[in-house]
């Protein structure tokens, strides 16, 4: 599959670039940022995956977090593809922040006029890395994922559904519990339909309730003032007391943060990028 390189700017050593790309899964073009550090001009490294949340496109992580050092020192290929399909003409795609352009949910829609293009479950789990392992240094047998609200959902839910295939998952203010909170009713009801049985596996809380997989361990970081935790949309102790039950580890810190779940995130992000690239690196790297 083509790609096109649309920049690409040397940093910390290593090439901080996008790429462009027809989706098979999206019917659409797509973009997607891709940090290469300095150890991929000589050898295979490993790929971890961020997915962004509400609003965003690709460049908000690597414009906003500065992850760029830690992956150059742990020698990690960073991908940060975009959160929804553009441009495919859909009624009603762009009268909403929170459902259709910008608002993927990293599900596969099956309803309407949504399920032709609104594939990013699939695409992120499969689409995108055959891509990136087609056409960078990449090693295949090495790769994580974690994001940031509505992509914080998104790794936890791929983490959970695909028991092995990623190396670790972490996410900043993850949607917890979407079948229980107001953005996940709007965009699960829209993009699946409305059997609410139908919503739960795209639901980390319920995945983490029959997960017998391999080990996670995960990390979350949630700030303690932000206004949609307040509100019940991200719902982390749900999920917390399912991990309990379920034995799995769950290392949830609730920081001094205001706004976290929104564009001004970015800048706790930047504040704890560094403690999940180390996270991710201690698995990927072992």
């Amino acid at each position: 599959m083509a790609l096109k390189q649309v920049s690409s700017n040397k940093c910390f050593e290593g090439f901080q670039k996008v790429f462009e790309h027809d989706s098979a899964e999206l019917k659409c073009k797509m973009k997607f940022g891709i940090y290469l550090p300095p150890k991929a001009e000589t050898g295979k490294c490993p790929v971890l995956y961020w997915l962004s949340g509400l609003t965003c496109t690709e460049q908000n992580f690597i414009t906003k977090a500065g992850f760029q050092q830690a992956a150059a020192e742990h020698g990690l290929i960073v991908v940060a593809p975009d959160t929804s399909p553009r441009g495919c003409n859909i009624e009603g795609e762009d009268e909403s922040w929170d459902f259709g352009t910008g608002a993927g949910f990293y599900v596969d829609a099956t309803e309407d006029p949504w399920k032709t293009n609104y594939r990013m479950y699939s695409y992120v789990k499969d689409e995108l890395p055959k891509l990136i392992n087609a056409n960078f240094p990449t090693d295949p047998e090495r790769m994580s994922v974690f994001g940031h609200s509505m992509g914080g959902h998104g790794a936890l839910i791929l983490a959970l559904k695909n028991p092995g295939k990623y190396k670790s998952v972490s996410a900043f203010a993850p949607i917890c519990n979407p079948i229980q909170c107001q953005w996940g009713k709007k965009a699960l009801g829209g993009y699946l339909g409305s059997d609410a049985s139908k919503w739960e596996a795209y639901d980390a809380t319920q995945l983490v309730k029959s997960y017998s997989g391999s080990h996670l361990d995960i990390l979350i970081d949630q700030g303690k003032d932000d206004q949609f935790l307040s509100a019940g949309q991200l719902l982390p102790d749900n999920f917390i007391a399912a991990c309990t039950e379920r034995k799995i580890p769950v290392v949830f810190r609730l920081q001094q943060a205001s706004c976290f779940c929104s564009p001004w995130g970015y800048f706790f992000i930047a504040s704890f990028i560094n403690d999940h690239i180390k996270h991710h690196a201690k698995y990927l790297n072992a």
